[in-house]
């Protein structure tokens, strides 16, 4: 099993192989899992006190906030997975 790296904005990483989804934090439900998540203690902030633009929700109940848009984390997790280039 090869442990696949996606850079989700100022240097941080996670693993590919345990995210489970890549979405916006707009809508009331995936608030509600931001606000779970940091009730639980699983809520990881990768966003340096910026905007939060991208959840990354993990297969371990972990929520990340990244504060780089989805459609570029998930363009670098697709990326990675074909083997065509590496993450900035």
């Amino acid at each position: 099993m090869d442990i696949q790296l996606i850079n989700i904005g100022f240097g941080n990483i996670v693993s590919a192989n345990r995210v489970i989804a890549i979405v916006s934090p707009e809508s009331a439900p995936i608030k509600r899992i931001i606000s779970d998540a940091r009730e639980r203690g699983q809520l990881i902030d990768a966003t340096y006190g910026r905007r939060t633009r991208a959840v990354i929700i993990t297969d371990s109940s972990h929520v990340i906030l990244s504060a780089i848009q989805p459609e570029t984390v998930a363009h670098r997790f697709l990326l990675n997975k074909d083997g065509q280039g590496k993450d900035d």
